[in-house]
């Protein structure tokens, strides 16, 4: 990727501005912003005395934790169709 296929946009998650540095549109980056802020939210609203950086920590194990379940159901999806084929 070169630098002038990069793009550069400041995002507001959780209270905090972050500048995120990357190849996807503007678009993109703000929507997965976006989500990353919900659910942040969503886990402080149901862990209120959380602080902010375990707020983040529980975020990122529950957005892995979805991941390699999609990531899971896309192999099996794989050999499904490999399987279908034979």
């Amino acid at each position: 990727m070169s630098d002038h296929s990069k793009r550069k946009i400041t995002v507001d998650i959780y209270g905090q501005q972050y500048t995120i540095v990357g190849a996807e549109s503007s678009s993109h980056i703000r929507i997965v912003a976006s989500m990353v802020d919900d659910m942040m939210r969503d886990i402080n609203s149901k862990n209120p005395r959380l602080d902010v950086s375990k707020v983040a920590v529980l975020t990122a194990v529950n957005v892995m934790h979805d991941y390699l379940k999609v990531k899971d159901e896309l192999e099996q999806l794989k050999m499904l169709i490999r399987s279908e084929k034979d």
